[in-house]
């Protein structure tokens, strides 16, 4: 019987329960929820399908081991108790990062030595050698956190973060990340037969993930992954985890998504980043500034307007904010991180949920009455 491996995926602030729920739908057992993270137990299989399959994680990590800790000799010795060669092998390539917050521990660059050294220890107990590990196999990257005092160290599968889904290699000077934009969408409850607006589109993550939702493709699939060249993982877990992704795939929907922007480099950008990500036929973009907007009959809009955080840029965008309130109509889903926005918009929102939008701290304006 193969022992279960624990597995814990960050997201984005208010998308725990949208996390849990992918995790469910790709077999995760025992699954907990913390804020900003979902935890959960499965095997080499689960770890491809989570990499390829969640739209809102922003990485996989197995998480190897948690312990408190406020000496170095307590970091050390819980470090040399997590199964380590269990995934990493005798030549493989181990360097360690992490990060430190109210602990009593607070010399980053110490607590990495400190890891390092109990990792070495650990992996030459388990290959039975005194000799020093080469570390040119592939790479197998240690994270650590010590958060009051408790450290979790983790294994991180993924790589690049989970919002580089591969298509878009370009993106304007304040894009959202594809992570944010998939749970927004799940947020307006979106069936795929609808069609979405978004009059800021930007380079198109709203309209694209959307589109891609719709098709059942799954977000990571164009992608390559670290963990792929990992020798403890079965090739055949990704074999069967990709052809059940292509599986899935459906090119046979009632899907359109029409973006606006009064920038007519957005325009084009949308249009590469679409053809990119294999959804450019279910795209309609114009030119159009949002004073010109006429709402798209059962549409659901979808937006990320400019914040401002500049004096004068936040003047132009509640300037942007009462147009907005006089052309949008319901349903309509608008992230914005200030916090005057309905006053300016001239509507209270149905229901709003706190969200952060990289560091900025925002609300997702929900009108759906």
């Amino acid at each position: 019987m193969n022992q279960k491996i624990k597995f814990s995926a960050p997201c984005h602030f208010g998308l725990e329960k949208v996390l849990r729920f992918e995790v469910t739908r790709i077999g995760g057992e025992n699954i907990t929820v913390q804020d900003g993270r979902v935890s959960w137990e499965g095997d080499f299989n689960t770890l491809a399908r989570a990499n390829l399959n969640l739209s809102v994680a922003e990485r996989v990590q197995i998480l190897l081991a948690e312990y408190p800790a406020e000496t170095f000799e307590e970091l050390f010795d819980g470090m040399a108790k997590a199964p380590l060669e269990r995934f990493i092998g005798k030549e493989d390539a181990f360097p360690v990062k992490g990060h430190s917050l109210n602990s009593k521990l607070t010399s980053i660059p110490a607590c990495q030595k400190i890891l390092k050294k109990a990792a070495v220890k650990r992996l030459q107990k388990a290959y039975k050698t005194s000799e020093f590990l080469p570390e040119t196999g592939s790479l197998h990257q240690l994270q650590f956190t010590i958060l009051k005092n408790q450290v979790s160290v983790y294994l991180d599968t993924s790589g690049a973060g989970l919002h580089k889904r591969g298509y878009r290699r370009n993106a304007n000077l304040a894009p959202i990340r594809e992570t944010l934009a998939a749970g927004i969408l799940d947020l307006a409850r979106l069936r795929s037969n609808m069609p979405v607006c978004d009059p800021f589109c930007g380079s198109g993550t709203f309209l694209i993930e959307a589109a891609r939702r719709a098709c059942h493709i799954a977000s990571g699939l164009d992608r390559r992954f670290i963990s792929e060249q990992w020798d403890c993982i079965p090739v055949t877990a990704w074999q069967e985890a990709r052809t059940e992704a292509l599986d899935n795939i459906t090119h046979d929907v009632d899907f359109i998504g029409y973006g606006f922007d009064a920038d007519p480099d957005a325009i084009s950008l949308t249009l590469a980043n679409a053809k990119k990500a294999g959804v450019e036929k279910y795209i309609r973009v114009q030119q159009r500034d949002i004073a010109d907007f006429q709402p798209i009959p059962d549409a659901v809009t979808v937006c990320n307007p400019p914040y401002g955080e500049r004096m004068l840029e936040l003047s132009d965008a509640r300037r942007i904010y009462r147009t907005m309130g006089k052309v949008l109509s319901s349903p309509a889903y608008i992230i914005c991180g200030d916090t005057d926005f309905e006053q300016y918009f001239g509507r209270k929102a149905d229901k709003r949920r706190k969200l952060y939008n990289g560091m900025i701290s925002c609300q997702l304006y929900c009108y759906f009455k």
